[in-house]
């Protein structure tokens, strides 16, 4: 890979219509990446291999097996821990008792001084003390994101937050509704949507286009020794509708969320585009940051609301209930305070936002008054189109199939996401390893290998459920 070889970022800056982020050369890369020989990545790379548990070993895939638990900051407000009671108490009819644990988490606390309190240690999972199906419950700024991507290793990990008990008291509802409901009153089609934009002169969106979304929409032909792979949706059986290129519209994404009458939504969907960034501080940050940028926009070109799908334009008559969603875009499932990607000013990180916090865009589809999604999948930070695709490779999408196609088979979302967790902990090992020969044994390490694996674990290490771990569509029952 030639040095001089841009890594462009998904991203748009609403201020500007350019790159949120400007493309990187590998040199940049690389400089970023030699400065994390301090990072606290190699404390817990052993997590997922091992266990203390003893017995037979519990089928992670099913919840009544591997355990279900919320948990709550410990001055979490009472009426937030009432909210979500009927979930609580939904999952009991469903899981044995001991199984199913309401826990606390401390300011200040690692993911090994919280496992620690409940008696696990590193490397060991237990569903009598620690579930393995965990709904963290609460604002990002007192469960640090990083406590959640450290769980990821071994555990299955849903974030919710919202502004209001109401809220959090609608989506407990939604969930306990779908999985109650009967099979001829199930809200959603057996169809999945797939949604992906591609602008003329912008690298990011016609690799995501055609370097993702066709090839899991098309499947792919067999190259040398690769077999040949059908449609992401042939193994479950499910009808598929894209829109790719000029049909990803603001009106067509506003379609798939809120058919015609007589016409049921889909259970699935799938989109990838660019994500708004907005200025740290921002009036519209909180409520913009991570919309999706529609094919109506042009690279460089100033960016209007009528442009981009935000929170404020999922309409009040969608139908959303029993959704899952996946959507691949920068921001698109929320924002850390501080940038720990791009360069630093003064040995500090730039900031962000003033406090770290998820999308409101998959928050009005978890919380919607008519019956909110199941749950969303999403990036937090910048997503690393870049890492879709090796230089002089095919496309790297194993972990995008194989997480939408266990969603579509009937799997809990946490358990689906799981390639992810694994391919954050392989690149984690790969980048702490090319650091230490590079800067401690003097080795020649090429700038593309440590530059790619840096990107590809970043990219890994932002994907989030926003929802309920455990939930899953009832694709057994759906028509």
């Amino acid at each position: 890979m030639p040095k001089a070889e841009k890594i462009y970022i998904n991203g748009i800056n609403a201020a500007t219509g350019d790159y949120f982020t400007k493309p990187m050369t590998v040199r940049q890369v690389v400089r970023q990446a030699l400065r994390e020989r301090d990072r606290r990545i190699p404390i817990f790379l052993r997590a997922f291999w091992g266990t203390e548990h003893l017995g037979p070993e519990p089928d992670w895939s099913n919840p009544a097996e591997a355990g279900w638990g919320v948990v709550f900051h410990e001055a979490e407000d009472d009426r937030v821990r009432q909210a979500l009671q009927p979930l609580i108490d939904h999952r009991r009819t469903q899981i044995d008792a001991d199984r199913v644990k309401v826990l606390d988490y401390r300011d200040g606390e690692s993911k090994q001084d919280w496992l620690a309190r409940f008696g696990i240690t590193a490397g060991s999972r237990d569903p009598l003390r620690v579930p393995y199906y965990l709904l963290l419950a609460g604002s990002p700024e007192r469960i640090p994101l990083f406590f959640g991507h450290s769980l990821d290793f071994e555990y299955a990990v849903g974030r919710l937050h919202f502004d209001s008990p109401d809220e959090y008291a609608a989506y407990a509802r939604s969930v306990v509704a779908y999985e109650s409901a009967p099979p001829a009153d199930l809200p959603h089609g057996r169809e999945a949507a797939f949604f992906g934009t591609r602008h003329l002169l912008d690298r990011a969106t016609q690799l995501s286009a055609d370097g993702l979304v066709r090839p899991l929409v098309e499947g792919a032909p067999a190259v040398g020794p690769l077999p040949a792979y059908p449609p992401v949706t042939a193994e479950a059986n499910y009808r598929l509708r894209s829109w790719i290129g000029e049909p990803a519209t603001k009106a067509g994404l506003t379609g798939i969320l809120a058919p015609p009458a007589g016409q049921k939504p889909p259970a699935f969907l799938f989109t990838a585009s660019h994500g708004l960034g907005f200025a740290s501080g921002d009036p519209d940050q909180t409520a913009r940051q991570g919309a999706l940028l529609c094919q109506d926009w042009q690279l460089r070109y100033s960016v209007t609301p009528a442009q981009y799908f935000a929170a404020a334009d999922l309409p009040a008559e969608a139908r959303v209930h029993g959704l899952v969603a996946f959507l691949f875009a920068c921001f698109g499932g929320g924002t850390p305070a501080f940038d720990r990607f791009t360069a630093l000013e003064h040995g500090k990180p730039v900031q962000l936002a003033p406090r770290p916090f998820f999308a409101a865009l998959p928050r009005a589809l978890l919380a919607h008054p008519n019956g909110g999604a199941l749950a969303v999948i999403a990036h937090v930070d910048r997503a690393w189109g870049f890492s879709i695709q090796n230089p002089g490779a095919l496309p790297q999408i194993d972990a995008f199939r194989n997480t939408i196609q266990r969603i579509l088979s009937g799997k809990p979302v946490g358990y689906a996401i799981q390639d992810f967790n694994f391919r954050y902990a392989d690149l984690s090992i790969q980048v702490s390893s090319f650091v230490e020969e590079k800067l401690y044994y003097h080795k020649n390490v090429p700038d593309d290998k440590l530059a790619v694996a840096w990107v590809q674990r970043n990219d890994a290490e932002g994907y989030v459920v926003l929802g309920d771990p455990a939930v899953r569509l009832r694709s057994s029952e759906i028509d």
